[in-house]
């Protein structure tokens, strides 16, 4: 969902919040021990097997809740959301991340928890702070946390065994990589040495505050695409481009860059911690490739981000759906999280497990990265930025305008966009 509700949908939406059950009473419509069963809606198929796990768990101390769980395709994800909360058939529970939470919780989209959190005694220090604060608006509580990412540098040892370069450490710094990458390009073989996709989670909000750059100012009210150092942060990038060291845009576009990585067509990713399953799980990479914490610039730095699990606020059964909520929170789905290597559960003192579930790979390289981990950069309407941010960025990437006048022009439009929010 990459823009704002029009005014009809909005008018859709309060009609249908009319029927909803009101504020964040934890009221079931029908008898304590009629069956119901919720949809659980997230968008990763590689998690689709611990989530149902996870239900299995539930339902044996809730034989009466059955939960479905309904795997959208990440990039259709939103859009299906937006188009079945305007209609009203949104999941009883679904997956939010950051930049969605406040648009959301703004307009009465998911419940706020904080009756039940206070009735059930639910500790919030059992969550990371940063989390905690992501998923509160206005003073309101929207979400218990579910995991939370870090990014690290994927490597091909057989590619870099091949070109005789040492495998990446933390004493790696960008003019590192770079000489790297260059090292293990092989044109010949149709290899390069990184791939440099036009990403931001997995790409530039890392090497933008590594450079000592901002994506947005503290207040949200200012863009720091027009400084030096952010659009140093983007030129990291492109000079892998124009050093051939990474595929063209056209190229990256055409092909994912993980399916690249797991062919052996690029030695070098950046990656959140969520792919770690896809790779033990791959043929190619499961014995072929590892990760290290990311190369520091001018200081350390990467992106940190979470996902949370939120209530529906027109579902039919709200009561079970915070049961529901409550036990993805708990410790015990948590370490199911972990200890199928799914991902890095947010509930405290559960991560060590899910670095275990995996010895091929140095996990731990992404709990090393929380000492210098910078929040995902959201505002109010996050997605509308975000979404003008990479289409404004595509001609820097493809070589038809120069990092400097494509920041300076994006931050332009971010400003205004940021303005806008104010009204």
């Amino acid at each position: 969902m990459k823009k704002l509700w029009t005014l009809g949908c909005l008018c859709m939406l309060f009609a249908v919040l009319l029927t909803a059950c009101g504020g964040g009473e934890a009221a079931s419509s029908g008898n304590a021990n009629q069956p119901v069963t919720l949809r659980y809606m997230i968008w990763d198929q590689n998690q689709a097997p611990a989530m149902q796990q996870i239900v299995t768990e539930f339902r044996k101390t809730h034989p009466n809740i059955n939960v479905k769980v309904e795997v959208t395709p990440s990039d259709q994800y939103w859009t299906k959301l937006e188009t079945a909360v305007t209609g009203g058939s949104a999941g009883d529970v679904f997956w939010m991340n950051g930049p969605h939470i406040v648009r959301y919780a703004s307009n009465d989209v998911i419940l706020p928890i904080d009756d039940q959190i206070n009735a059930d005694k639910i500790d919030l220090k059992n969550y990371p702070d940063a989390l905690v604060s992501l998923y509160t608006v206005n003073g309101k509580h929207y979400a218990l946390p579910k995991d939370f990412d870090t990014i690290g540098l994927w490597y091909n040892k057989q590619l870099f065994d091949a070109a005789g370069v040492k495998y990446p450490d933390e004493s790696w710094n960008w003019q590192t990589l770079r000489d790297a990458a260059k090292k293990l390009t092989n044109p010949a073989k149709g290899v390069w040495g990184i791939a440099a996709p036009l990403s931001d989670q997995e790409g530039f909000y890392n090497t933008i505050p590594q450079n000592g750059g901002y994506v947005i100012s503290d207040d949200k009210k200012s863009s720091g695409f027009d400084k030096p150092e952010t659009i140093g942060g983007i030129k990291f990038w492109t000079d892998l481009i124009q050093d051939k060291s990474s595929p063209s845009l056209a190229q990256l576009t055409d092909t994912a860059t993980a399916s690249m990585f797991e062919s052996g067509k690029v030695a070098m990713m950046y990656a959140g911690s969520w792919r770690a399953i896809e790779f033990a799980q791959n043929e190619y990479t499961k014995d072929k490739v590892d990760v290290a914490v990311l190369p520091q610039g001018k200081e350390r730095a990467t992106v940190i981000h979470g996902l949370g699990n939120v209530i529906y606020a027109n579902t039919k059964y709200p009561k079970e759906s915070w049961e529901f909520v409550k036990f993805l929170g708990s410790k015990e789905a948590a370490d199911i999280q972990a200890k199928t290597g799914t991902v890095i559960p947010a509930y405290n003192g559960t991560q060590e497990s899910w670095v275990k579930s995996t010895p091929n790979f140095h996990l731990q390289a992404y709990i090393d990265e929380l000492a210098y981990a910078k929040p995902y950069p959201v505002s109010k309407n996050t997605a509308a930025w975000n979404d003008a941010e990479l289409k404004m960025l595509i001609p820097v990437w493809s070589g038809q305008q120069s990092a400097d006048a494509g920041c300076k022009a994006f931050a332009q439009k971010m400003n205004q966009l940021l303005a806008d929010e104010q009204k």
